[in-house]
């Protein structure tokens, strides 16, 4: 018979210890997939051997490059096991050097061949997500109050200036009316003192500006050569404007007074007005274009 070990007391701080409790923590079905294929493509990059003795560092770029994108692929699958991608991973597959489009800037978008107008400047001081609506879907329905302040624009126009229609057929007929109407404009305007609806159109900052300048007047002192530059607001209420919109039609004036300063003091550019609109240098006018000039002293080919 073996004599039995003598039972050791027990130890008096083992009341005061508390067993470790280890943390449990539940894997889901998918996180098992991204596992085991992380764990299988260690296990294939560890057991292959490059062709050469050392390995360029483009190739293992690319290598563990395609292994991540593979791995995610896996991990987007679905707990029930479908193995369907998403429609921007699809697209990886067909074109894995896809690059990201970047959306130009509205400028580019919308007034590539075209000049930006003041009124594009003030719209977007005043609202920049009402001026991106307008480009985006259309400017927006014409009102009564918008009627009624374009009338009494051409109801002023009439005051002091004669219209005459005049048929165009073309870009280029187009634009020769803008200078003929700019040239007569400016005339009245330095013998008779005060002009409207004058247009304006130059090259400033490297962008192709243009607008209507609604009043110009010169100051009655004789001195001063200076013209003043009025703008015509129509309100729907008896009310003085805001600040913001008083704020707005300074800026519209500022604007007006940059590139009226811009033509006086520089040379027009016609070579980049031509290249930039894409206009025919060689482009005979209209007759009835050419008539109206000749008749205005100022005759156009």
């Amino acid at each position: 018979m073996t004599e039995s070990p003598p039972n050791t007391p027990p130890n008096s701080n083992s009341q005061h210890e508390t067993i470790p409790t280890i943390p449990i923590e539940f894997v889901s079905e998918e996180e098992m997939v991204l596992i085991e294929a992380a764990y299988a493509a260690t296990r294939s990059s560890l057991s292959s051997s490059c062709s050469s003795s050392i390995c360029s560092p483009t190739s293992r770029f690319l290598t563990h490059s395609r292994t991540i994108h593979s791995i995610t692929l896996l991990s987007k699958r679905g707990l029930n096991g479908s193995s369907e991608l998403d429609i921007e991973d699809s697209d990886y597959l067909k074109n894995p050097q896809k690059r990201v489009r970047v959306a130009q800037p509205f400028l580019h978008r919308f007034r590539r061949k075209r000049a930006l107008s003041v009124t594009d400047i003030t719209a977007t001081e005043w609202c920049e997500k009402q001026m991106e609506f307008s480009l985006l879907f259309g400017k927006r329905k014409i009102s009564k109050a918008m009627k009624a302040g374009k009338a009494r624009h051409v109801k002023l126009e009439e005051e002091v200036v004669k219209k005459v229609k005049v048929h165009i057929k073309s870009v280029e007929d187009s634009w020769a009316l803008k200078f003929i109407n700019f040239i007569t404009c400016a005339n009245q305007l330095l013998f008779e003192g005060i002009t409207r609806e004058l247009p304006l159109v130059g090259f400033v900052e490297g962008i192709w500006l243009v607008g209507v300048i609604d009043e110009l007047r010169m100051p009655e002192n004789g001195s001063d050569r200076n013209p003043i530059l009025v703008d015509t607001k129509t309100r729907v209420r008896d009310t003085l404007p805001a600040e913001p919109q008083s704020r707005n039609g300074r800026l519209q004036l500022m604007c007006y007074k940059y590139l009226w300063d811009t033509l006086a003091a520089n040379s027009f550019p016609s070579g980049q007005f031509f290249d930039f609109f894409s206009l025919n240098r060689s482009y005979m006018l209209s007759k009835d274009i050419r008539e109206r000039t000749a008749s205005s002293g100022f005759p156009a080919k």
